[in-house]
């Protein structure tokens, strides 16, 4: 008999992967989101969604909205899977313990949230997706300058093989309370530097010439002391390096 799995934020590109993942392996993906009529944030459907289920992945999030999806939305879906004894499984960033960043804050309330509704829960950290990586370096570029903030680098992780682990979470044993899965990274460190000469490489363009310049802020200088990057030995790495995922034109 197959596992019954309702995805929140199916509808986004990691639930999506996720939803694929659980129905490739011949289990049943029950999507949630406001489009199938659930909304973390009223609580509207949720219930419902969540009677008869084995598990459920959260993928919800909406970080334009501040607290109302990432803290609240998640409090109401772990508040209502521990009523119903549903093992939740719920994605959160690597390094946001001592990090600035407001959304980074707002993912660590979460987590305490979830672990405060005392229901089954697995927390599962992982680092940027080289979708964000390839994003921060585009925004300190400018032509064929890049700009360099001190240290700043990232493990950038394949999404699908996030979406892999989380489905491993989601049909493996269902913890008897709150538990820190192991924190996943991807199997290289690179800079802002590297990941744009790697981005304009794919383009056929000029190696950018590379600034350094002093980080100015918390928040810069999070990044700048590589906060947002695991300590070696701490995290399971696996999926494409950045340079193979550039290669595959996903960007």
């Amino acid at each position: 008999m197959g596992v019954r799995v309702v995805v929140a934020g199916a509808s986004g590109d990691l639930g999506a992967r996720v939803s694929r993942q659980v129905a490739d392996r011949g289990h049943e993906v029950l999507p949630a989101s406001r489009r199938s009529g659930v909304d973390l944030v009223s609580g509207e459907g949720l219930a419902e969604a969540l009677t008869g289920a084995d598990a459920v992945v959260n993928c919800a999030d909406d970080p334009s909205r501040g607290d109302w999806v990432t803290v609240y939305g998640a409090r109401r879906l772990a508040d209502a899977a521990a009523a119903q004894g549903v093992h939740l499984v719920h994605i959160s960033i690597v390094g946001i313990d001592d990090h600035p960043l407001g959304y980074y804050r707002r993912k660590l309330r979460a987590e305490h949230g979830i672990e405060a509704a005392g229901g089954p829960a697995t927390v599962l950290r992982a680092t940027q997706f080289h979708s964000l990586a390839a994003f921060f370096a585009q925004r300190l570029s400018v032509g064929p300058v890049v700009v360099q903030l001190g240290e700043m680098a990232f493990q950038p992780v394949d999404t699908d093989w996030v979406a892999e682990q989380l489905a491993d979470l989601a049909l493996g044993p269902r913890p008897t309370a709150y538990l820190r899965a192991t924190d996943l990274a991807g199997p290289d460190v690179v800079t802002v530097g590297e990941i744009a000469a790697l981005l304009r490489a794919r383009r056929r363009a000029s190696a950018p010439h590379v600034v350094r310049v002093p980080p100015l802020g918390g928040t810069l200088r999070a990044f700048a002391e590589r906060r947002n990057v695991p300590t070696p030995g701490e995290a399971q790495t696996g999926g494409r390096t950045f340079a193979e995922w550039v290669a595959a034109g996903e960007q």
